[in-house]
């Protein structure tokens, strides 16, 4: 199963960038034998888009058929890592081809702009800036892959 962030504006280099793709990276390689992956991130361009209308359906756009769709909300719900990890593994053994998760601009997502969402998923009640939202994402998704392919990486 494809894992893709989706997420609005680029992240340019400097250390968010290098921690987004060294996880990536991680999750990808780590979950190659296990059905998960390659995991990826989809940049969108968010230069021209002057509402959170315009920027959820930018995201909608860009979201493949069958997806199961994974919104960034402090409003949503907050998961451990190995419940987040059991939703993946059990999205995988359902025979779905891609979760994509969308971190959405500053005034969040318009959810009438967007198809149901099948989780919408929190990093507790604080706001997060966008490019540490992802940074923290890519690395659950690496610890999650990590959880399901049994290695020491996760420790509780």
């Amino acid at each position: 199963m494809k894992l893709t962030i989706a997420a609005l504006g680029r992240i340019k280099a400097g250390p968010e960038r290098e921690l987004v793709d060294t996880y990536i990276e991680r999750a990808s390689a780590t979950g190659r034998a296990i059905g998960l992956g390659p995991a990826g991130e989809q940049e969108i361009d968010n230069r021209s888009l002057t509402s959170a209308s315009d920027e959820s359906r930018a995201l909608a756009g860009s979201l493949p058929a069958g997806c199961k769709l994974v919104l960034m909300d402090e409003r949503g719900k907050a998961m451990t890592s190995r419940d987040f990890a059991s939703t993946l593994g059990r999205w995988r053994d359902e025979g779905v081809r891609e979760a994509v998760f969308c971190i959405g601009g500053a005034d969040g997502h318009d959810r009438t702009q967007l198809p149901q969402p099948d989780l919408i998923l929190a990093f507790g009640p604080a706001v997060w800036p966008h490019k540490l939202v992802r940074v923290m994402l890519a690395e659950q998704i690496y610890r999650a892959v990590s959880i399901l392919a049994g290695t020491p990486y996760h420790r509780d």
